[in-house]
């Protein structure tokens, strides 16, 4: 599979409308890369958190932007044991390679004082899983697939994303009032949303 950054004028359009929603956008970004999407997105936002677990992408991340919090970690453990929410973050982005929903739950099990408005923007592989039908073995989706089937995932998949979105938020309290999602990359495989998020 070709990688995803074949997406990046997609991604990187879809953070720049978003952040529009949000008063003083506190960033963490859970995979860092090597830093593409922050230098289009988010260079003049001076709090933020970013995570990477490869120490060469880790130690470049905290060259470009030396005043952000960088943490060489699996975001998944971290996040859940509530590193990074020294800041009031209230913008989230989620670039794995593949599925973002383990780390999607541990964001909203996370202790942690939670912002009036919260964005989520998301990358998300999954779909290609769901496709080759292997996304069943995933704990997840395993809900997901004993409601709808895998047939149905694969050709609503955005729907779905909403769904487990909502149902994870709520979890903390949050209802989902706005929500974009597309399809793009190789094959329409990858799947792009973003959503605002409120305090019930």
């Amino acid at each position: 599979m070709k990688k995803d950054n074949l997406t990046l004028a997609y991604k990187i359009s879809l953070r720049i409308n978003l952040l529009k929603e949000i008063d003083n956008p506190v960033v963490m970004e859970t995979h860092g890369g090597w830093g593409d999407v922050w230098s289009h997105c988010y260079s003049h936002i001076t709090d933020g958190v970013v995570f990477e677990k490869l120490p060469d992408r880790a130690e470049a991340l905290a060259m470009q932007r030396p005043e952000w919090a960088v943490y060489e970690c699996d975001c998944e453990h971290a996040i859940r044991d509530g590193v990074g929410f020294h800041l009031p973050v209230n913008f989230i982005d989620l670039d794995p390679y593949g599925q973002p929903w383990p780390v999607i739950d541990a964001i909203f099990l996370a202790e942690r004082e939670w912002p009036p408005v919260l964005a989520i923007v998301v990358n998300d592989g999954l779909r290609v899983g769901i496709k080759n039908q292997t996304a069943w073995k995933m704990s997840s989706m395993e809900s997901v697939v004993q409601r709808h089937g895998l047939a149905f995932i694969y050709k609503n998949y955005i729907a779905v994303c909403q769904e487990l979105l909502t149902e994870k938020a709520g979890q903390a309290g949050y209802h989902l009032t706005r929500w974009a999602g597309y399809y793009c990359g190789v094959g329409k495989n990858m799947t792009h949303y973003a959503a605002i998020l409120r305090l019930d």
